[in-house]
Parts: C-alpha cells; structure tokens; sequence
C-alpha cells in the first residue's frame, strides 16, 4: 500500500502536467474540433477535481478513512480509464508519452493496492443514508440505459445504414471502452451490492466515483461544444447533466455509509 501511496504522487504529477500542457497549448490536439473541444473540457475537470480528490483520498487513506481508500482508488481507475481514451483515441500529439506513463502508474496503482482492500469487512460494516439495494438497482440500471445505448446505435449504424452520433472510429473506441469497462463495473458492483456480497461496497465505490467524474467531462462538453457553436443550446447538457447529478448524488450516499476498517490487517509494502 506504500508503494501505491508513492506512485500517486507520480500519477498526479502526470494528471496535473498533462491537463496544464493541454490547456496552455490546445494546438497540440490534431484533431477534429469537436474531438478538440472534448479534449478541452476533459483537461479542465482533470486538473480542476480529479486531481484534488486523487490526492484528497490518498491522504485521508493514508490515516485510515475507509472512504478516503474508495475515494483514491475510485479517481485512480477514473485515470486509468481517462487515459485510454487520449492514448487510443486523440491523434498522435506532442502528449502521447504522458498518456502511455499516466496509463500504466494508474494501473499499477490498482493493482498493488487492490489486494490490501478488506472488501468483507467493508461490506459487514456498511450503513448507508439509502437503501443498499436502491443504490445497486441504481448502479445496475445505469450500466444497462448505457449498453442499450450503445448497442441501439451500433445496430443502427451496421443493419440500418444510419450515421453515428460522431466520426464512426471515435464512437467504436468510446463504445468499446464503456461496454468493456464502465458498464461490467457498474453491473457487477451493483448487483453485489444488491446481493449483500463482500465486493459489492468497494466495487459501486469506485465506479461510482468513476462514473460521476466522466459524467461531468460530459456534461462540461457539451457545455463547451454549444460555446464553441458545436452544437444548438441545449445540446447533451439535459441528458448527462441529470445523470451527473443523480449518480453523484448515489456515489455520496454509498460513502455515508463507508467506515474506516477497509484496509486488511498491516498494509502491504508495495
């Protein structure tokens, strides 16, 4: 878990200098404008909140707040998963390094401090302000709307001959990210979390906190795309701006209910 702590110093050096050079030098996007705009508002809530809670989590876990473990965790797979979509996704930049070393830190992270996680302690100790079984159904529901989503437009563009939303290849790589990380995390964490299982606690957490970050990049962008008159007002706001605010307002409640006994026996030196 040592080790770990270490590496998030690194990773939001990574995350703080990357979001810092995008924003400084937006040429350095050799995309299309739409795609540009994106990567725009991605850098503002990168360095503006994912970067505090990622250091905000570290040093409330690193004196034994349960919450504050899920909270680091939680922004450190919103990293992992921030950062494949700029590595495969943005045309190749003047960033691409800093993608590649942000990507891999992220996931190291993950990997040494996952197994000092006492999931079954977590889960024995859980009191939150709702329901548990409303907040799985929640996590479970939203996992769902987005593979009926996906899939839906995915079917209309290959059997029907419809167009994407955007550029084909942009909407197979954000597709393919969501339906093979985001949506398995959210299902599976919440139907732990429905069926009481030992994972179901941490697993909702950290998609929760996941989710409720790139639901803001979203709702930033199309905030940004009707700016930069990419889209007529009210654009996607009304769609993932309600979304944002109602999984945020899940992810708290699962943290209400988080104690500080989340970490198993002597923390492993990683």
């Amino acid at each position: 878990m040592n080790g770990a702590q270490r590496l998030t110093s690194v990773l939001a050096g990574l995350m703080v200098v990357q979001s810092s050079l995008g924003l400084a030098f937006p040429a350095q996007y050799r995309d299309d404008e739409w795609i540009r705009a994106t990567w725009h508002s991605n850098d503002w809530v990168t360095l503006t909140v994912a970067v505090p809670l990622l250091l905000i989590g570290r040093a409330r876990a690193g004196r034994g707040a349960g919450w504050g473990l899920l909270l680091w965790l939680g922004v450190t797979g919103y990293a992992a998963y921030n950062y494949g979509f700029y590595l495969f996704g943005a045309a190749l930049n003047a960033f691409f390094l800093l993608y590649v070393a942000a990507l891999v830190v992220a996931a190291a992270i993950l990997i040494v401090a996952l197994p000092a996680v006492d999931a079954g302690a977590a889960a024995a100790r859980f009191r939150p302000m709702i329901s548990p079984r409303l907040l799985g159904g929640y996590f479970v529901l939203v996992a769902l709307a987005l593979t009926s989503a996906w899939v839906s437009m995915w079917a209309a563009y290959v059997f029907a001959g419809r167009p994407t939303p955007v550029e084909p290849d942009a909407f197979r790589l954000v597709a393919a990210l969501d339906l093979s990380v985001m949506v398995p995390l959210l299902a599976l964490g919440g139907s732990l979390l429905w069926r009481q299982g030992a994972w179901g606690v941490v697993t909702c957490a950290i998609a929760g906190v996941q989710a409720s970050i790139y639901l803001l990049v979203l709702s930033a962008n199309a905030v940004v795309a009707i700016e930069r008159g990419l889209a007529a007002a009210p654009g996607e706001l009304p769609v993932w701006g309600p979304l944002f605010v109602v999984t945020l307002i899940a992810t708290v409640a699962l943290f209400s209910g988080v104690v500080d006994s989340t970490t198993a026996g002597r923390p492993a030196d990683g």
